[in-house]
């Protein structure tokens, strides 16, 4: 029996989900379209009624996809999640 090997090749490559900052509501590593910054929000950032831990002030609009529900997936992973969807990482 031959063995299997996995291969980033053969990766599903589903369409990352893409939300604007005020329509966030899932933990997760986000990475904005644009400047390819990541961002990381862990559940805790998230709770309902609560103080937002991040916020983020422009004239621009502002998209963010995202990598990974982990907000600690590593970084290289999250790189190449970015390169697989032809997203240019700014970390």
């Amino acid at each position: 029996m031959a063995k299997q090997e996995n291969s980033i090749e053969s990766a599903h490559r589903a369409k990352l989900r893409e939300t604007d900052w005020e329509d966030l509501t899932e933990a997760g590593a986000y990475v904005e379209i644009g400047s390819g910054d990541l961002y990381r929000f862990p559940k805790e950032a998230l709770i309902q009624g609560g103080s937002p831990l991040v916020t983020k002030e422009s004239h621009g609009a502002s998209r963010l996809l995202q990598v990974s529900t982990d907000p600690y997936v590593t970084t290289m992973k999250a790189r190449l999640i970015c390169a697989q969807h032809n997203v240019e990482p700014n970390f």
